[in-house]
């Protein structure tokens, strides 16, 4: 399905793929005290001042190639912010640098199985920090031979068309046997990095989760159990203490 359509009704995609039903009851393994107002943790927790992220695996190529992408796949609009307002592509240059980043909880030896019923495990050759190096640069030099320019420098229209047949793996990449299942790792990460609570370097300041209504890591909920439909009324709050 075409970017395009596949983002319309963005609010909508966005609750899907966490799993949320705006105003029911939700419940949190953090503790067991309600917090029923702005003083329940104390002071409020200012978030710190926004300067610019470097990223620490990506490079000047790759991280812009990120940021384009990203933009594309979750842009800003009149339901909410972007997704690199919301840091996603710091969360996804942090997680490179993680033990998930290295592949270190996969077996990443031969034989690969790509077309393997995906219960039997991980069957890519590249860690995700591979995957990601290998991808981009080859995503990069098919825009270069197709349209004149990398990525990060191709027009709105032109990068969702190249997103797109990414998507249904018919963009001809060098050394990706699969190119859809980049976009299915890209989206995923995306995915994860604008709903991740602050503290992992993306949904800063917990903008989507005012978007859709989640109220974070609150510490309990029994005095809503008995009140189905109601909606919740407090902003969320970030493990570390932030509240919107």
């Amino acid at each position: 399905m075409p970017l395009d359509e596949s983002f319309k009704n963005r609010r909508t995609f966005l609750r899907q793929a966490l799993g949320i039903v705006p105003g029911a009851v939700l419940l949190s393994s953090g503790g067991a005290e309600l917090l029923s107002s702005a003083t329940a943790l104390g002071a409020t927790v200012k978030p710190p001042p926004a300067t610019p992220y470097a990223p620490t695996f990506f490079n000047a190529a790759e991280w812009a190639f990120l940021n384009a992408a990203v933009d594309r796949l979750i842009p800003a609009d009149l339901e909410g912010p972007g997704g690199v307002e919301l840091g996603v592509p710091e969360f996804i240059d942090r997680q490179m640098e993680t033990g998930y980043g290295y592949g270190e909880f996969w077996y990443l030896s031969s034989p690969f199985v790509p077309d393997v019923d995906p219960s039997l495990g991980y069957q890519l050759q590249y860690a995700p920090r591979e995957f990601y190096r290998t991808a981009i640069a080859d995503i990069d030099a098919a825009c270069v031979s197709a349209h004149g320019n990398a990525f990060s420098a191709l027009d709105p229209a032109t990068q969702d068309a190249v997103l797109t047949a990414l998507q249904k793996g018919s963009l001809p990449l060098a050394r990706i046997a699969k190119p859809a299942e980049f976009f299915i790792q890209l989206l995923a990460n995306t995915k994860e990095g604008y709903f991740a609570d602050p503290m992992y370097g993306g949904n800063k300041h917990m903008g989507s989760w005012k978007m859709i209504g989640f109220p974070g890591a609150r510490a309990d909920f029994k005095s809503w159990m008995t009140r189905p439909g109601v909606v919740y009324p407090l902003g969320p709050v970030s493990i570390q203490g932030e509240k919107a």
